[in-house]
């Protein structure tokens, strides 16, 4: 998980969450990565409140000005890590229903998936970090609702492999709910104690199963 995927940020939020400098040389880069890696080594550590741009820039070794030619604020470096996470998130959910081909196929791995969210969250204390903070900042409440509803997409088509018959935009409203409460799961499961927590991701898994069963 420190190796976090490339991703291209939904239209209309690009001002907000890429860097200022967009890299096109290799030294450009791998200087925004060097950035990206100490900023998560910082919120890892201190947490995002606590984290300075000076402290970022000392880190990476390189001058404030220099950072500041690649990302404009803090936010902007955290939406960035945003954003990454969660294509990692959809390439790891565009894998696990690439091949599913019944109900039984879907279940499972939707099941799977849920465990595997879980477990990031637990795992990756940036993750938790950033999401802890996703209702308060609106640029990150956009990128997790558009992240729901790619997510959602891909689920949709899923379940229209299984279920041809079924109404497509019943099933891409249910879906997009489906991925929108499960983003909200996991935000709920890491704000309470581990015992409650788990149990809520696995109420959560139960309730999916139903309505994909129903759907």
């Amino acid at each position: 998980m420190n190796e976090i995927a490339s991703v291209v940020p939904a239209s209309g939020d690009r001002e907000a969450t890429m860097p200022r400098k967009e890299p096109t040389q290799r030294r450009s880069r791998e200087r925004v990565e060097r950035i990206l890696s100490c900023a998560s080594t910082l919120i890892a550590t201190g947490g995002s409140d606590a984290m300075r741009m000076s402290d970022v820039a000392q880190m990476a070794e390189i001058s404030i000005g220099s950072l500041y030619q690649y990302f404009p604020d803090k936010g902007s470096i955290i939406r960035t890590l945003a954003e990454r996470y969660n294509a990692l998130g959809r390439e790891c959910i565009a894998d696990a229903l690439q091949n599913v081909s019944d109900m039984n196929g879907l279940q499972s791995s939707f099941a799977e998936l849920i465990d595997t969210y879980h477990a990031m969250f637990l795992a990756e204390p940036v993750m938790r970090d950033i999401w802890s903070g996703t209702q308060a900042d609106k640029a990150l409440r956009d990128i997790d609702l558009h992240d729901s509803r790619l997510n959602g997409a891909v689920l949709a088509e899923a379940r229209l492999r299984i279920n041809p018959a079924a109404d497509r935009a019943t099933l891409e409203s249910s879906s997009f709910l489906i991925m929108q409460l499960g983003q909200a799961t996991m935000h709920l499961a890491i704000s309470v104690d581990r015992r409650e927590g788990d149990a809520l991701v696995e109420t959560f898994k139960r309730m999916v199963l139903r309505e994909m069963l129903a759907g």
